[in-house]
């Protein structure tokens, strides 16, 4: 019989797990089996299901094992309704099942997006209209194209892979929101928005979707899952661009608000200034003068008082560095003894002075006496004072020089006392009363050898003598 065209009611509609179909057709007389394989069952564009009236293109033939008729099938679509509309409607009711429409579902779009990507054809005219409106009203929203085949056997595959790749965290720069756009058609050139898998694609993106497909009175699946269906294109861009125009004039519009107010607020504290008396200001600036002077002086104070402070601080570790120096010196000695004399001399006449003051109404002749008695003890501090300076210059190394005597050591401070200490060729330091020289040793004359008891001190002097004499060479 070759090639046939069967209609009739689907019954008993059996699919397999091999992805071929099997069904029986009927009507009130007669019924024949059906088996559609997996290959042909791939290009239904609608669900088969039980009661569905279709019209089936196929060849018949008998299936041996059972010695059954049956009708080995190519081709099917439903009667009556097209094979896409019935896909559509079969499609949304079943998601719409699932709760993929709920409003509760969807998420609000970001009031301030940076960078928005819009997945359409890169030749058509939405992309033009689209980048025209944002660029006229928000020009730095960053607008990523991305391309792809609105219509055609590849084109919901494409749509898919573009959702996902979108909402990789790897991209350059993060998107704030998808548009997915293209112009109107029929229902065949919108047959990829109606795409079960670009459905759970856009419900599966992390990133807010805009639906902007057709004309206002076209809808696909994609309009009923996106978080927000554009009745066009360039009602989405301008969707988008809202938000951020809105701020903008907001922006503006406050600016010259605040700027009005900080005029009003000006003329006011002017008026006030005006309307104040003139002695009132000057005691105002009087008092706050006198406050600020007050404040100086004790500042002042407190910072002599820290540097002062700070430099008995820092003088300690010299005081101490220059006693420990200069205190095996005699002229130091006498310094400071004479600095100590001086000390009490000006405590005794101070405490004399408090004195006299304190019982100068009541003692007058008391306190002459006492001043007589201080300035008794005043000259005789004066005169051992004077007896301690003769005594210390009298036993001073250096009065001792400045009788002819002189002190010979060596470079590194020895002093010698000895001939036997010298080298040939050594240098030796003398010190005279008056300034010092530096000699070299040209000979050593050695002490002659004495016995002990009276001749002890003769040794001594002529050791003396010769180390003197060869100083003086």
């Amino acid at each position: 019989m070759g090639t046939v065209w069967v209609e009739g009611e689907i019954s008993n509609f059996r699919p397999s797990s091999a992805g071929h179909l099997y069904f029986t057709l009927k009507e009130e007389s007669a019924q024949l089996s059906v088996v559609l394989f997996r290959r042909q069952a791939l290009l239904l564009r609608f669900r088969p299901e039980d009661g569905q009236a279709v019209r089936v293109r196929g060849a018949l033939s008998v299936y041996e094992q059972r010695g059954q008729l049956q009708l080995v099938a190519e081709a099917m679509e439903p009667v009556g309704v097209g094979s896409l509309q019935l896909a559509f409607e079969q499609l949304r009711e079943r998601l719409r099942a699932e709760g993929l429409f709920d409003i509760e579902r969807k998420r609000p779009l970001p009031q301030f997006p940076r960078t928005v990507a819009v997945i359409t054809s890169p030749t058509g005219a939405v992309i033009r209209d689209f980048l025209q409106i944002v660029r006229r009203r928000y020009g730095a929203l960053h607008v990523l194209v991305v391309p792809v085949a609105v219509q055609g056997d590849s084109a919901a595959t494409e749509i898919e892979t573009a959702l996902r790749r979108l909402a990789e965290p790897a991209l350059p720069a993060p998107v704030d929101l998808i548009v997915l756009a293209r112009g109107g058609g029929s229902l065949e050139d919108l047959a990829a928005f109606n795409s079960e898998r670009v459905a759970r694609a856009i419900v599966a993106s992390p990133v807010p979707v805009v639906s902007a497909i057709g004309h206002e009175t076209d809808f696909t699946i994609a309009d009923f899952v996106a978080d927000l269906r554009a009745p066009t294109p360039s009602a989405a861009a301008e969707l988008v661009t809202a938000s951020l125009a809105n701020i903008v004039e907001s922006i503006f519009e406050l600016r010259h608000r605040l700027e009005r107010a900080a005029r009003f607020q000006l003329l006011q504290a002017r008026q006030q200034y005006a309307s104040l008396r003139d002695d009132r200001i000057g005691q105002s600036l009087t008092v706050a003068l006198r406050v600020r002077q007050q404040r100086l002086d004790d500042l002042s104070n407190a910072l002599d008082a820290a540097i002062a402070l700070r430099l008995r601080q820092a003088r300690r570790p010299l005081d101490a560095l220059a006693t420990r120096t200069l205190r095996r010196d005699p002229q130091w000695r006498l310094g400071v003894a004479r600095e100590h004399l001086a000390g009490l001399h000006e405590r005794l006449r101070a405490a004399a002075t408090r004195g006299l003051q304190a019982t100068a109404l009541a003692h007058r002749a008391s306190r002459e006496r006492l001043h007589r008695a201080m300035t008794s003890l005043v000259d005789a501090r004066r005169r051992n004072h004077t007896q301690l300076h003769l005594q210390l210059a009298a036993l001073s190394p250096l009065a001792v020089l400045e009788r002819g005597y002189a002190l010979v050591h060596t470079e590194d401070g020895t002093i010698l006392r000895d001939a036997a200490q010298l080298l040939p060729g050594q240098l030796v330091l003398t010190r005279l009363g008056q300034g010092s020289f530096t000699s070299q040793v040209e000979r050593i004359q050695p002490a002659p050898a004495t016995s002990s008891g009276a001749n002890a001190e003769p040794s001594t002097k002529t050791r003396k003598s010769t180390t003197k004499a060869q100083g003086k060479r």
